[in-house]
């Protein structure tokens, strides 16, 4: 096959897929390591990929696609710390906590086990469980449920069961996708009556995500932003979707 063919036929696969393996690629199209990675030098100069270590995916919105949990816990990190620290100095000593699954909450465990905060936190995300459960003076409960493929989190009938039974003081939600009309969406339906039972369990509800995702419509709608207490983001965020949420907006700057 021709170069010009090959990297054509790449970029469709990876857009079919959206996320493969560099190894994967090189042995689907029978060819060396040195030989994709010059195409996928290639597709990136030209703005169609984005590479991460040991794989890629299209350059599209994140919302688009369902990125493996390594690759997404790696990516705005900054922004997620310092997301996530503005997240833990709203919580009180004394009050319940609902964790939603996914990196920018787990940064909001580490800020958590940093302030050595007394206070219950409930979760469907193993990670968070493993990241709290070692510390004295955090309460942790993590939810029943079956793991999706590719997060380490909880979902089914028996979470949303649990969920339904609470009644906690604060809801963190992550969004890889917040837009003025659309609301609140995520990129698959199984985790969507999870993160429903969450906002609907809570007394407030702040989502926390990083700039990059707002202004990002994903397939699935969760709820809408007059669910939402308060949105926390960093001050990457455009001065057009600013505007759009009002003094429930509230940003951070990432350390650089």
């Amino acid at each position: 096959m021709q170069s010009a063919a090959r990297r054509r036929a790449l970029l469709e696969q990876v857009r079919a897929d959206g996320y493969v393996t560099t190894g994967g690629l090189a042995r689907q199209f029978d060819v060396d390591g040195s030989t994709i990675r010059r195409d996928l030098a290639h597709l990136e100069r030209a703005g169609l990929i984005k590479r991460t270590r040991g794989g890629l995916f299209p350059a599209e919105p994140a919302a688009a696609i369902d990125v493996p949990y390594d690759v997404r816990r790696g990516a705005h990190l900054a922004e997620k710390t310092a997301i996530a620290q503005a997240a833990a100095e709203l919580i009180e000593n004394g009050q319940s906590v609902i964790l939603d699954s996914g990196s920018t909450t787990y940064q909001l465990a580490v800020a958590l086990r940093r302030q050595k905060k007394d206070v219950f936190v409930v979760t469907n995300d193993l990670m968070i469980a493993v990241c709290l459960a070692t510390d004295p003076t955090i309460r942790v409960h993590l939810t029943g449920g079956s793991p999706v493929d590719t997060a380490y989190t909880l979902v089914g009938p028996s979470t949303v069961t649990e969920l339904e039974r609470l009644h906690a003081d604060w809801t963190f939600l992550g969004s890889e996708a917040v837009h003025h009309r659309a609301g609140i969406t995520n990129i698959n339906m199984v985790e969507l009556p999870v993160k429903q039972a969450m906002v609907n369990a809570a007394e407030r509800v702040a989502v926390v995500a990083a700039s990059a995702s707002f202004g990002k419509r994903a397939l699935v709608p969760v709820c809408s932003l007059d669910a939402i207490s308060l949105f926390i983001t960093d001050d990457g965020i455009t001065d057009d979707e600013r505007a759009r949420y009002g003094s429930r907006l509230h940003t951070v700057t990432a350390a650089v």
